[in-house]
């Protein structure tokens, strides 16, 4: 009958009602009793479980593999720790070592806690008295070699201080212990405790409770990479190698001396203040007509986003392609009527920085070192000799070849 019709439409969707309101049903939750506590970090497993996407994409970057659980996971380690092998190497270095190579603390893979990088380089954390050190063996994953790192004093540098807070995310130096290992999600979007607690339905609140870089000034936002992708001591607290007490959205200086050649650092430093050693791209780049301009690091590198990087550079373009995002070649005059093919970043951002080897990293001051830059110092390095065409080439035919009379008057 139409009536029962009437009765099993009305039950159906009162049904649907009810079901609706069970799923949808978030528990009252006081928002100021919330926010009454302090802020803490809750790891990137905890925000995964609202912002899946992003956390896949993060995944996939060298971030999230900074730093690795061995114990968990012994794949983390990409080469055999073979004692003999190592030991071969490290006589092959000869006078560098300031420990002979037969005395030198080799790990052995049980004694091994975490792996720190994989991309360049790898090194190996382990613990000894209750704080974990640096072993002092490093793998150079391009060129298949083992090489030293503070072999005579690794056990008096505590990696916490000097290398925690870059390295692993929520480093509480007092307890000796951090959150997660890898550079997670509140590495740069700060503790995120009141922003998981808040419901989705207190949306304003809970955005208040989370730092969105792209949502800051660009000024303050550029200084979350400047935090790590630099090199110095913590301003606030003795001894350390990363800014201690600095959270996404401060400015960092008050947290952090970036070093400098001027300052003594000739080790990480070159003369014309480029930067030698890695991790050091922020003091490049302040120094660059990039800086300048507003052009900051996420205007060329994408933090996470969806699938697999064009480049492991993780820029939003391959190669010199990123360049003419903004760039136009107008005159194929000088230099660049000789090197037509567009290779930018080849001159502009020569391989004159190390992190494994000697070049295998690029300047970020973004200028293209000349043969005079070098023929005035020979301490500093030119774009053109980091090719190996022009590896042994004569400097002044070089500069001559590349700009005619720029040394007429030398």
């Amino acid at each position: 009958s139409m009536r029962g019709k009437d009765l099993a439409t009305i039950f159906f969707l009162g049904l649907v009602v009810l079901t609706m309101l069970a799923c949808g049903a978030e528990q009252s939750v006081d928002v100021k009793t919330i926010t009454a506590n302090p802020k803490a970090y809750v790891g990137s497993d905890t925000c995964k479980m609202c912002h899946l996407e992003h956390y896949d994409s993060w995944q996939m970057t060298l971030h999230s593999r900074m730093l690795q659980d061995a114990e968990k996971n012994q794949d983390a380690i990409i080469v055999p720790i073979d004692e003999k092998t190592i030991r071969e190497d490290l006589t092959e270095l000869g006078d560098k070592l300031k420990v002979p190579a037969d005395q030198v603390y080799v790990p052995k893979v049980e004694e091994i806690k975490y792996t720190i990088g994989s991309q360049w380089k790898q090194r190996y954390l382990v613990e000894k008295n209750g704080d974990f050190f640096i072993a002092p063996v490093q793998y150079n994953s391009e060129t298949h070699r083992w090489v030293n790192y503070h072999e005579a004093d690794w056990d008096k540098r505590p990696w916490l201080l000097k290398c925690g807070g870059c390295h692993a995310t929520g480093v509480d130096l007092e307890k000796k212990t951090f959150v997660e290992p890898g550079v997670g999600c509140e590495s740069c979007h700060g503790k995120g405790s009141w922003h998981a607690a808040l419901p989705k339905t207190a949306v304003f609140e809970k955005r208040q409770t989370i730092v969105n870089p792209a949502k800051l000034t660009m000024g303050v936002a550029v200084q979350i990479c400047g935090s790590c992708h630099n090199r110095g001591k913590a301003t606030q607290h003795k001894g350390a190698g990363w800014p201690v007490g600095y959270e996404p959205g401060k400015s960092l200086e008050a947290f952090y001396k970036s070093t400098s050649f001027e300052g003594g650092d000739v080790k990480h430093v070159y003369a014309n203040e480029f930067s030698k050693g890695h991790h050091q791209q922020y003091i490049d780049w302040q120094q660059s007509q990039h800086f300048r301009e507003g052009v900051t690091c996420t205007s060329c590198h994408y933090v996470h986003q969806l699938g697999i990087a064009p480049t492991r550079s993780q820029t939003v373009g391959a190669g010199s392609q990123q360049c003419f995002e903004c760039h136009t070649i107008l005159n194929k005059t000088t230099a660049h009527a000789i090197h037509s093919f567009a290779n930018c970043v080849g001159c502009h951002m020569p391989r004159i920085a190390k992190s494994a080897e000697s070049g295998d990293i690029h300047s970020h001051v973004f200028v293209a070192l000349l043969p005079k830059d070098t023929i005035d110092n020979p301490e500093v390095p030119n774009s053109c000799q980091t090719c190996h065409k022009h590896k042994d080439a004569d400097l002044k035919e070089l500069q001559e070849k590349a700009f005619p009379g720029s040394l007429d008057d030398w």
